[in-house]
């Protein structure tokens, strides 16, 4: 079904450059790139797909069932997202929030041309319909000029970020969810707040470029579907499929970073031994086993690390990760809706913290807190959490990106509050220019 092909790539950093420029031609884009960082399970440096042969777009209603039907027919690599709206195909929820950006709830696609990049090799597997194109792609993406592709016009003026509730509000929202915790309803909610331009443009390649700097995350994405564009920094991985072993390593307590080393192992340090921070953590790990437990051979769910703190250019992360392994006959797409969306991304119980969560927030969430990444021909599966992103719908010219932070029982929302500005500031510096 596919041809491919093995080059040796001199200078891997600048080819990744080369690579993504020359993507820009095509109405569907996925390119996944870890920024080198050091992690156990990867399979790939960078990913570019682009040029659909085939694909499925869909609201929520049945999406889990069309997508499993979807990939089990084209037994093919697929790529695509999974909007966290999707909540209401696993559970009777709904979605009635404010949404500008009119995503739909769930896009795949079969890409034509296809390339994989791991240290200097770079795999390119193209459909027998354009393998006649390889050679010639090769050697154009080799010779792209980058001076002269960064050198683009500039017709969009400067961002004018507008926020969709006051501090007063978010923080009147915060003891709303408090109230709920209380009372017993949740032990914990992840409580978000969307921050938009309208009327306003961005060059989304030399924005998602800025964003990558800023923050060199392992799950870095930048998508494009026609004139729908997702720019995202993701530290997060929702879940990973390798042969029958299952991935998730949910993320929850962040602290920031400092320039002086000795103040930075004390943040590591505290954020370390923060018990609001490890209670957090700890109550999406029992989450997320209960969902692992859902598709998994009995006795094989396991927390391989606990509250382990990563650094990242920006901040610190408190990361756990929590394996099983599947029951030999379910299908890679049930084991994604039982865990669907990231509990990291909703609370516990997670149907009474996503029904809370609706009721709360103001915007739809969309893509935002859903998932990016492909599934094997193989039947293997890698997809993050879209979260530290920048969403963009170039025909309504309106921009946007969510934040938003655990509430729990211990939750201070002047504290909160800080948390998410410290989150948004990536997107903001790159979108104000701050």
């Amino acid at each position: 079904m596919r041809i491919t092909q093995k080059y040796n790539v001199t200078d891997p950093s600048e080819f990744k450059n080369r690579l993504l420029h020359w993507g820009q031609q095509f109405g569907e884009v996925i390119w996944l790139d870890s920024n080198s960082y050091n992690q156990e399970y990867s399979s790939y440096d960078a990913v570019l797909a682009v040029d659909a042969f085939t694909s499925i777009k869909t609201d929520y209603y049945t999406a889990f069932e069309k997508l499993k039907e979807y990939q089990q027919q084209t037994k093919d690599w697929i790529f695509g997202y999974l909007s966290y709206d999707l909540k209401n195909d696993v559970e009777r929820l709904n979605s009635e929030n404010q949404d500008n950006l009119h995503f739909p709830d769930l896009f795949f696609f079969q890409p034509k041309k296809l390339f994989l990049l791991k240290n200097n090799l770079l795999e390119v597997h193209y459909l027998r319909m354009v393998d006649d194109e390889i050679e010639e792609d090769f050697k154009t993406i080799s010779t792209i000029s980058l001076e002269k592709a960064d050198n683009t016009e500039q017709s969009c003026d400067k961002v004018k970020i507008s926020l969709s509730i006051t501090k007063d509000v978010y923080k009147e929202k915060v003891n709303q969810m408090l109230v709920h915790i209380h009372r017993g309803d949740i032990y914990e909610a992840n409580f978000c707040q969307e921050f938009f331009a309208k009327d306003s443009c961005i060059d989304p390649l030399q924005t998602y470029y800025h964003l990558n700097d800023i923050s060199k995350p392992p799950f870095a994405t930048f998508f494009r579907m026609d004139d729908q564009y997702l720019l995202s920094a993701s530290p997060e991985r929702y879940l990973r499929k390798e042969d029958q072993k299952i991935i998730s390593q949910p993320i929850k307590g962040t602290a920031k970073r400092s320039d002086n080393i000795y103040d930075d192992q004390k943040l590591i340090s505290d954020l370390q031994n923060d018990p609001k921070e490890r209670s957090e953590n700890i109550m999406i790990v029992d989450l997320v086993r209960n969902d692992l437990s859902k598709t998994a051979v009995k006795g094989t769910v396991k927390v391989e690390e606990l509250c382990k703190v990563y650094s990242f250019k920006q901040v610190h992360q408190m990361i756990s990760t929590v394996v099983s392994e599947m029951e030999p006959d379910i299908s890679p797409v049930d084991v994604i809706k039982a865990t669907f969306p990231m509990g990291s991304m909703t609370g516990a119980p997670k149907i009474s913290a996503m029904k809370i969560i609706e009721n709360l927030e103001v915007s739809k969430r969309g893509l935002y807190s859903g998932a990016v990444g492909y599934f094997t021909p193989d039947e293997d599966f890698d997809f993050n959490v879209v979260i530290r992103s920048i969403l963009y719908n170039k025909k309504q010219n309106y921009i946007s990106y969510t934040v938003g932070g655990a509430i729990t029982a211990k939750s201070d929302p002047d504290k909160e509050y800080e948390e998410c500005l410290l989150k948004a500031k990536a997107m903001r510096e790159v979108l104000e220019g701050m």
